[in-house]
């Protein structure tokens, strides 16, 4: 596999033709724009003024025989950039590979092939399997800049699929990168659709059906909305930023892995759009099953278990509405070859009682290590879904797999293959029963004797988030009460910890206008009716 650096480049020769281009000389200018190429060109640049370039415009860059396209900021600070430089962002500077100084050409643009079809989107059209090619293709290959992709978000989102081209956005995303093949007639993994601090399930199921025999290369994202993603929890103990033929190494020597999807040019495509998404706190049904099918179906897997919560500050909250979106996954993968069972279990609270990096880690070691302080409820759901992986295999028999999970778990057979994971892909320092968590913590008190009727999962996601989780991994919050739990005035329902006093101010602020907790009589509490 190629390195990262060299990933999006296109070979080809320089500029000829209609094409006009100008040669200057490269700068990097070392601005993160998180997966967005952008140049740099002084106003007074002589190559700006003939050119005839607009700020936001697109230009493309060559040197090497290599290409890329970015969109263009002017500046006025020679700081930036001088008037005979090119100023390049670090993605597009590591993407086109050459030394600083170097001399490169630099032209308008040509538009997107795709953005026909784009236009026809936003204006309502229907779009066939060809046109989410071309448009999953240009995407792919940074031809769309943030705010074409931005356009495409908004026209994707919600209703504006129906479920064919659902199933287009899928394959094409699929079809835009690498798909992995194992050799195997049976690779499982499990996801959940998100919405629930603390649901580091994955982190529990792959060591335990690994311990089993099952092959399950698990690539995640990172958080999207929420306080901590898998990745971002596995980074805690260990590497998840492997090259990829190091992660098929761990896998055929360990049946498993937990790594960030990244590096493995899975999906990519999907990756963009998550950086627009992020931003606009959007994640609509199509998208959500075109992000995750397209990545589980690349990265080999012929069985998925789909984790759908439900409940009243879930992303699913009502019954109808989880059976609709179960459909709609059902459908693609079925048109996809992908043998998917999904599992509606209960959103009504976080799982766990950490919410942050090190927090979730922390719940998942005090698991595997059967610790008297481990979160059962975190415990019995990742049995649960481990136990429906297991009987994935044609030796093992329906209603099996729970207990068969629970005696990995409990022999210490799954502690074993998690510390053999992390130990391949580069295990860190953590003390799983002192970790190092933020030093600046805040405790949030009941205000009057009560039961905890509810807590809201998005608001204690988003005082997490403001605490600094989950960029600062050692920040988030520490759950003492949960569901049923009553408390007398005065009594501590969570701590929040953080390493910066800007942030736990945020999160202060934040916790005056609402904790996310409310106390009540406990018929007043909420209930749903779920697979467990």
């Amino acid at each position: 596999m190629k390195p990262a650096a060299d990933a999006q480049t296109t070979p080809g020769a320089e500029p000829t033709g209609d094409l006009t281009s100008s040669r200057i000389a490269l700068r990097r200018v070392a601005i993160d724009t998180y997966r967005e190429n952008v140049a740099y060109l002084h106003r007074d640049c002589a190559v700006y003024r003939a050119e005839g370039f607009q700020a936001l415009s697109k230009v493309e860059i060559r040197a090497n025989g290599q290409h890329i396209l970015a969109t263009l900021n002017v500046v006025d600070d020679t700081a930036i950039v001088g008037c005979g430089e090119l100023g390049l962002s670090e993605d597009a500077f590591m993407q086109l590979a050459v030394e600083e100084g170097h001399v490169v050409s630099v032209a308008q643009a040509e538009p997107p092939a795709s953005i026909g079809a784009l236009y026809r989107k936003i204006a309502g059209e229907r779009l066939g399997l060809q046109d989410f090619r071309e448009i999953v293709s240009d995407i792919a290959e940074l031809r769309y800049s943030k705010i074409e992709l931005t356009a495409f978000v908004v026209a994707t989102n919600r209703d504006e699929l129906d479920r064919e081209e659902v199933y287009f956005l899928t394959e094409a995303m699929v079809a835009s990168g690498r798909k992995l093949d194992w050799h195997e007639p049976l690779v499982v993994d499990k996801h959940c659709i998100g919405g629930i601090p603390g649901n580091r399930t994955s982190m529990l199921v792959v060591p335990i059906v690994a311990a089993h025999g099952l092959l399950c290369p698990k690539t995640s994202s990172r958080a999207i909305t929420s306080p901590a993603g898998t990745a971002d929890s596995m980074e805690v103990l260990a590497n998840v930023k492997l090259p990829f033929d190091k992660l098929a190494d761990i896998v055929r020597d360990h049946r498993a892995c937990l790594a960030w999807g990244g590096t493995a040019n899975l999906s990519p495509a999907d990756d963009i759009l998550i950086s627009v998404e992020r931003p606009l706190a959007i994640d609509s049904p199509g998208q959500m099953v075109a992000s995750i099918l397209s990545k589980k179906i690349a990265a080999g897997s012929t069985h998925l278990v789909l984790d759908i919560p439900i409940g009243p500050s879930a992303k699913v909250r009502s019954m109808p509405e989880a059976q609709r979106l179960r459909r709609l996954f059902e459908y693609v993968a079925s048109r996809l070859h992908l043998s998917l069972d999904v599992v509606i279990t209960d959103g009504r609270q976080p799982i766990g009682r950490g919410i942050g990096p090190m927090l979730e880690a922390r719940d998942v070691m005090r698991v595997l290590q059967n610790d008297p302080q481990a979160p059962n409820d975190l415990r019995q759901k990742a049995l649960r879904l481990a136990g429906r992986l297991i009987e994935c295999h044609p030796d093992v028999r329906g209603g099996d797999g729970f207990s068969i999970a629970r005696d990995i778990l409990d022999s210490g057979r799954a502690l074993a293959k998690m510390n053999a994971i992390v130990a391949a892909q580069g295990a860190k320092e953590f003390d799983f029963n002192k970790p190092s968590l933020g030093a600046l913590t805040f405790e949030v008190r009941a205000p009057a004797d009560g039961m905890v009727i509810n807590i809201d999962n998005l608001q204690v996601a988003r005082i997490a988030r403001l605490a600094g989780a989950p960029k600062v991994a050692c920040a988030g919050i520490d759950l003492f009460q949960k569901l049923g739990d009553t408390v007398a005035a005065g009594e501590v329902l969570y701590r929040v910890h953080a390493s910066f006093q800007s942030d736990l101010g945020f999160a202060r602020q934040a916790i005056a206008r609402c904790n996310g907790f409310t106390l009540g009589r406990a018929s007043e509490m909420s209930h749903v009716f779920v697979e467990f």
